[in-house]
C-alpha cells in the first residue's frame, strides 16, 4: 500500500449530512450531494468530493453517528435557497496521510490495518482533525478513494 504525506488547502465545502449508523445509508447521502452538484454543473473531472465521519462508533452511539458528503466549492459560490438539505462549512488545512485504495469493504479494511502502524513507524500522530475519504477525478469513476488521516510530527 502507497502511503505519502499532502498538505491540503483549507477548503470552503458544501455537505449533506446523514445522521445515524454508518453504512449504506452514507452512501445515500452521498448520491444526494452528487444529484444536486450534477444539476448546478459542479460535478467535473475537476470536482473534490470528501467523505467525513465525524464520529468514533466505538463511543458515539451509532443512532447518533454524523457522515458529510462534502463537496469543495469556491469562494464565490453561492448557495441557493433551493438546496435546504446543504449546509457550508470549511474542511481545515494542513498535513494529511494519503493512502489510495479500491473502496470496496476488503480493501478499505486492509488500509485501515495498515495506517496507523506506518503512523508509528514514520514518526507522526494524529493531528485532531476529521479522517476523510476523498474522491477527485478519474479517482471516483474507477471506484478509488484517498484515506486521508490528519498528521502532526510526534
Amino acid at each position: 500500500m502507497e502511503f505519502y504525506i499532502e498538505n491540503l488547502p483549507t477548503s470552503r465545502i458544501a455537505y449533506v449530512r446523514q445522521v445515524g449508523p454508518y453504512g449504506p445509508a452514507n452512501s445515500q447521502a452521498m448520491e444526494t450531494l452528487k444529484t444536486w452538484a450534477r444539476s448546478k454543473g459542479l460535478l467535473t473531472r475537476s470536482t473534490i468530493l470528501f467523505g467525513i465521519p465525524q464520529d468514533n462508533p466505538e463511543t458515539t452511539l451509532p443512532s447518533q453517528c454524523r457522515y458529510d458528503a462534502c463537496i469543495v466549492i469556491s469562494e464565490e459560490y453561492g448557495l441557493d435557497e433551493s438546496a435546504p438539505h446543504l449546509e457550508e462549512a470549511e474542511l481545515p488545512g494542513g498535513p494529511y496521510l494519503v493512502c489510495k485504495v479500491k473502496h470496496t469493504a476488503d480493501d478499505m479494511k486492509q488500509a485501515w490495518t495498515e495506517i496507523f502502524p506506518y503512523l508509528q513507524s514514520n514518526g507522526c500522530i494524529m493531528d485532531n482533525k476529521p479522517i476523510m475519504e476523498r474522491y477527485a477525478g478519474d479517482l471516483l469513476l474507477l471506484d478509488f478513494c484517498e484515506i486521508c488521516v490528519p498528521v502532526k510530527p510526534l
